[in-house]
Order: structure tokens, then C-alpha cells, then sequence
């Protein structure tokens, strides 16, 4: 996962910026970091191969979502949650390395990321967030959960083009979390798992 975040930064970073001495410097090492890994774990499939890759980064954003997601709907709200969301959007991000994101993974990445400046603001302001979804029928929404278990639903209720406002690229919380007011009233993405597996992998 460090291996292919490294790589999506390297990405990133030349397409803001290549041609200052500050940033050459900066993308110089962060390739030469990027070599020496190979040379590290050149026989671990996800880094030689980009199916294995991309399987790996998306199945841990995934890990990561669940346990946030779970915790939310639990009424459970804390840092650690709140991390584990922004953080499962930016791992996310990280698998446009691999292309075009799914329609899937774009929602869940939205969710996510309103979902962790939402609740840390409520939490900022005194407020006890609303857990789960807002703004969704909550029988059928319950309904759909049931049906899917841990796997994806299959149609339901998308975003509405009112709560997709939430998710500009100016809401998009920074790494402290300051400063973000985005008004709740979104959608969970229609496949938002219901379960989170006994095994998180969190740590």
C-alpha cells in the first residue's frame, strides 16, 4: 500500500508541478524511494503486478470504510473513525494509479470524505452527528443492507444532484480537519456494505 501511495504521489506531484528546483528535488527522491522498493520486494506480486496492486489497495480502502462505517452506524464516533474514513478516500484516490475509478469506489470516496468532515465538525461544534445515512428511507435502506450482507447492493437510491454539492473539491477535508462545513443531507452510496468483517486488519 505505501509502495503504490508513493506512486500516486509521484503521479500527482508531476502533473502539478515538474519543473521547479524544489519539486524536482522532491519527485527526484521520492523515485529514487520508489526504486529502491522495487529492488526491496521486487517478488511481492502487488507491486510487480497492477491486478494484484490495485486488488490490494482496494480491498484495505475497503477494510478501512467498513470499520468507519460500522462505527457510524453504531453511534460510535471518535478520531480513529473519523481518520479511517478520510483515510479509506484517500487510499481511494490512490487507485486512480490503476485508471478510471469505478462508479463505485467514486461514491464510496465521496461518502467517505463527507461523512469524516460531517462528523468531525459536529463533534468540533458540540453536536451529535446523525449515525448511518441521512436523508434515506430508512426501511428501505434497511431492506437493502439485509440483502446485500458485506457485498454490494444492486440498484437503490443514488445521491441527489442537492447533496452531490457536498462533495466539491473544495469541502474535500484537509489532513487536520479544520475548517470544513459541509451541511448534512447526503446520500450513502446505494452499495454502502452493511457488515464489517470480524477481521479488519486495523491495528
Amino acid at each position: 500500500v505505501s509502495f503504490q501511495g508513493r506512486l500516486y504521489a509521484m503521479q500527482t506531484g508531476m502533473k502539478i508541478d515538474s519543473k521547479t528546483p524544489e519539486c524536482r528535488k522532491f519527485l527526484s527522491k521520492l523515485m529514487d524511494q520508489l526504486e529502491a522498493m522495487k529492488k526491496q520486494f521486487g517478488d511481492n506480486e502487488a507491486i510487480t503486478q497492477e491486478i494484484v496492486g490495485s486488488a490490494h489497495v482496494e480491498n484495505y480502502a475497503l477494510k478501512m470504510f467498513l470499520y468507519a462505517d460500522n462505527e457510524d452506524r453504531a453511534g460510535q464516533f471518535h478520531k480513529n473513525m473519523i481518520k479511517s474514513f478520510y483515510t479509506a478516500s484517500l487510499l481511494i484516490d490512490v487507485l486512480t494509479v490503476f485508471g478510471e475509478l469505478s462508479e463505485e469506489n467514486a461514491q464510496h470516496r465521496k461518502y467517505a470524505r463527507w461523512k469524516a468532515a460531517y462528523i468531525h465538525n459536529c463533534l468540533k461544534n458540540g453536536e451529535t452527528p446523525q449515525p448511518g445515512p441521512i436523508g434515506m428511507e430508512g426501511e428501505s435502506f434497511d431492506a437493502e443492507r439485509e440483502e446485500a450482507g458485506s457485498s454490494s447492493v444492486h440498484g437503490g437510491t443514488a445521491p441527489s444532484s442537492s447533496s452531490a454539492s457536498a462533495y466539491e473539491a473544495n469541502n474535500i477535508p484537509t489532513s487536520n480537519y479544520t475548517g470544513i462545513h459541509i451541511p448534512p443531507g447526503a446520500h450513502a452510496p446505494a452499495n454502502t456494505p452493511a457488515e464489517i468483517p470480524h477481521n479488519t486488519g486495523m491495528s
